[in-house]
């Protein structure tokens, strides 16, 4: 209330205290009535003889005339220093009350906001925040390549753009390398004099024994005496110290875990340890630089949890429309099932092929990891070995390049057909590893090709006279065909006298010339018979 309002309130009380206690006289017809000055339910009357107003004190109004009675409502409609209809006048700051108590005015109530006395809850902090994983970036630029993100050459014969995120292209053959960097480099100095110690023949012990000697941390691997000696010869390569203990994985486990609390080094298991995902998100920071326009990304999940939970943070945090699908064998289907159970299932019982996914039987999917993929991933799919070892063969056929049957899924997934609402758009696929054996990747491309149609196997009987065999030989070379084995045998049994029995094993290009072969052979030989390999 500012202090015109404040000197004609503090009239208008001294007024209506003074009336109570005098007698009223009845309005004459003459007095003014204007209903803007006055209340309706209250009429004064003209100021007594010898009143205020006659001996010129100070009043609201003029001096011989009625008072006025102002509604204190309509105060607040008007400024300091206005005229009210010439009635009132600011004559002074001084408020003389003649004949009634003094008025104090009252400073109104202090108020306090609502949000004073209502209790906001802290939000929660992210596990994994896209500022981490852009510190990661920055730290581990110098320590790891930028691995390229090219057009595919199988996009035309699957509809869809499908682009290839080679981390198999890194110095271990391994994308882990990215989160095994920035975990060693977030170590405390202490620590990283002390040393670490793995027990596990992985990609991710791989990637601590060539990161930890390259930042001249000692590194201690453990291995079982089943380890092969190719394996134990590239952790010495890196420049780890390789101990043999134990006959299994558990055994050599437990011992470096003795070990590391007698002499103070760092027990090191690939878990969902903060650094290393962020180091692992880094991944899809650069598929979302490299590919412009992106409409889903497509990256295993088997063994590799943290890779799928970190390339969804990246991504959905830079564009939250792009989708993110999860690949895993169906041996092995740990995050699938978790997500039907909603929460982690620490024990699957699943009997996945051991030479191709022998390492998944040791991982455990984390809280952490779970809620990630939970709330970033759209889509988790499972898929058979049988469209993961084609997809080998198909990275050799048209990409030029060797991959395990994990960094495959990731392909094995859209040329199975499981994916049919990719078709026509921008799709990013993580190819995450490359380390098998030799002998296991042959033994994979044979089984392949039978699994692609491209290996026959067919029986046939001949006749003993000269020629014939050589007749099955150029009907073969007619078809452009490639023979790998063939097998003559005689019969013993009567029924079947000068008769031999011809196996042959065959390669084709592909499934249009297969079935090619199989019709002109069977028009040829009746009797011919086609075997399962």
């Amino acid at each position: 209330m500012n202090f015109a309002a404040q000197l004609f309130y503090s009239s208008y009380l001294s007024e209506r205290l003074e009336r109570l206690y005098s007698p009223r006289p009845a309005l004459k017809d003459s007095e003014e009535n204007d209903p803007f000055w006055q209340r309706n339910e209250q009429r004064l009357g003209p100021s007594q003889p010898g009143g205020l107003s006659k001996c010129g004190a100070v009043s609201n109004g003029t001096v011989c005339r009625r008072s006025t009675l102002i509604e204190p409502e309509r105060l607040k409609d008007f400024g300091e220093e206005e005229l009210l209809n010439g009635d009132v006048r600011v004559l002074g700051t001084k408020v003389v009350v003649v004949g009634g108590p003094k008025i104090m005015l009252l400073e109104p109530p202090k108020t306090r906001r609502v949000s004073e006395f209502r209790i906001v809850p802290r939000p929660l902090v992210e596990y994994l925040r896209f500022e981490d994983i852009s510190a990661a970036a920055f730290r581990i630029q110098t320590g790891i390549q930028k691995t390229p993100c090219t057009y595919s050459r199988l996009s035309k014969q699957y509809g869809m753009e499908i682009y290839l995120k080679k981390e198999h292209l890194h110095y271990t053959g391994s994308v882990k390398e990215r989160g095994v960097l920035y975990l060693l480099t977030s170590l405390s100095k202490a620590q990283q004099r002390k040393g670490v110690i793995v027990a596990s023949d992985c990609n991710f012990s791989m990637a601590v024994a060539y990161h930890g000697v390259e930042l001249k941390i000692p590194v201690f691997v453990i291995m079982p005496s089943c380890c092969s000696s190719p394996r134990l010869r590239i952790y010495r390569d890196y420049g780890a110290m390789v101990i043999s203990y134990g006959s299994t994985s558990h055994d050599s486990q437990n011992h470096a875990r003795h070990l590391a609390t007698e002499n103070g080094y760092l027990y090191l298991e690939e878990d969902e340890n903060a650094a290393y995902l962020a180091g692992l998100g880094t991944v899809g920071m650069e598929i979302y630089e490299q590919v412009p326009k992106l409409d889903a990304v497509v990256v295993p999940a088997a063994g590799q949890y943290g890779l799928l939970a970190g390339t969804a943070a990246a991504i959905k945090h830079l564009n939250s429309q792009v989708l993110v699908i999860g690949i895993e064998p169906d041996g092995f289907p740990l995050l699938l099932q978790s997500l039907k159970t909603d929460g982690p299932i620490k024990d699957l019982h699943s009997n996945p092929n051991k030479k191709l996914y022998g390492d998944l039987m040791e991982r455990s999917l984390g809280v952490n990891t779970f809620h990630l993929a939970k709330k970033l991933v759209d889509k988790v799919i499972s898929i058979r070995e049988e469209d993961s070892l084609v997809a080998m063969l198909r990275f050799q056929e048209f990409e030029r390049s060797t991959v395990d049957t994990e960094g495959a899924m990731g392909l094995a997934a859209i040329l199975a057909g499981q994916l049919p609402e990719l078709r026509g758009k921008r799709v990013a696929v993580v190819v995450s590893s490359a380390n098998m054996e030799l002998e296991l990747v042959r033994q994979c491309v044979d089984r392949a090709l039978v699994l692609d149609d491209r290996v026959k196997k067919f029986s046939v009987q001949l006749g003993e006279w000269p020629g014939d065999m050589a007749k099955l030989l150029d009907v073969l070379s007619r078809e452009d065909v490639r023979l790998l084995d063939v097998c003559h045998r005689r019969q013993s049994e009567k029924s079947d006298l000068f008769k031999a029995k011809v196996e042959c094993v065959v390669e084709t290009r592909d499934k249009t010339q297969s079935a090619q072969l199989c019709k002109t052979l069977s028009e040829r030989y009746p009797s011919i018979c086609w075997l399962d390999r």
